[in-house]
């Protein structure tokens, strides 16, 4: 099984702090590995359209942000930056 991940956190998805599972907005799982690479991939190319910038680690998360996605924090007093964040699992 394969399951596609999105996530949107002020911070990269490859961190999965605690409680970073809050954060998920969609979650797709799929049996067949052509079906979800397919899914996959469109929605890469879709976010990657979307928004300015782009880091890939470790071959299975992505993170998608724009510079216009910038908010206040008063908690921190400082600017947070928006992450879209996708994440790629192979279940067991």
């Amino acid at each position: 099984m394969y399951r596609i991940i999105y996530m949107k956190a002020d911070y990269e998805p490859w961190w999965q702090f605690d409680g970073w599972q809050e954060y998920i907005v969609e979650e797709k799982t799929f049996e067949d590995y052509e079906k979800a690479k397919s899914y996959l991939n469109k929605m890469i190319e879709r976010f990657k359209q979307r928004y300015t910038h782009y880091e890939l680690k470790k071959d299975r998360f992505w993170a998608f942000w724009s510079d216009d996605e910038i908010q206040f924090c008063e908690a921190c007093d400082d600017d947070i930056q928006t992450y879209h964040g996708i994440i790629w699992e192979e279940l067991k």
